[in-house]
């Protein structure tokens, strides 16, 4: 099994498949939830393309920066989204879906929040690897060798505000 790093570009043309795979389905909804953190920007670009309310649920299932650990998921207690209410067919996103416990643990906390019923919820991500105990309904790349992602806004994640001054020659005061 070896690391797949990915670009910019990829990155980018991945969720435009993405957005086409669901597309080509026929099938509509109301609301895109997206995944905090890494479901964001597919969450974003999906929003945009289908212009469609966005609502975020932050979640985090891995220790430390960097670290290819999984502890236990922690799901925040409130969606954030400008409306009062969640739509009726909601368009679950994330970046990838790696054990699939995210996805199956969040699927049932949308059911259950809120007053508004919701009618069917389906799943998107960008990548699906073999280890996941959920299929999810729309995908970009199926990964049966389960590799270590490597997206490209993870460098952030090593570079601090002063490095990046320093970098740019800013002067920090």
């Amino acid at each position: 099994m070896s690391d797949l790093y990915i670009s910019w570009p990829d990155y980018h043309h991945k969720i435009e498949q993405l957005a086409v795979k669901i597309y080509q389905s026929g099938w509509e909804f109301n609301q895109i939830v997206c995944l905090a953190r890494g479901g964001l920007r597919v969450g974003d670009i999906l929003s945009r393309i289908y212009n469609q309310p966005l609502a975020i649920l932050s979640t985090s299932s891995y220790s430390d920066m960097g670290k290819q650990e999984r502890n236990n998921l922690l799901i925040s207690r409130q969606l954030t989204m400008t409306s009062e209410n969640l739509g009726s067919r909601i368009l679950l996103v994330d970046d990838l879906v790696d054990s699939g416990v995210t996805l199956q643990k969040t699927v049932p906390w949308l059911y259950s929040y809120g007053q508004s019923p919701i009618a069917e919820i389906r799943t998107a991500v960008i990548w699906y690897k073999a280890c996941s105990v959920v299929v999810p309904d729309y995908y970009t790349d199926y990964l049966p060798d389960n590799p270590w992602i490597h997206q490209p806004f993870e460098h952030y994640e090593y570079i601090s505000p002063s490095e990046l001054a320093k970098k740019h020659n800013l002067v920090v005061t």
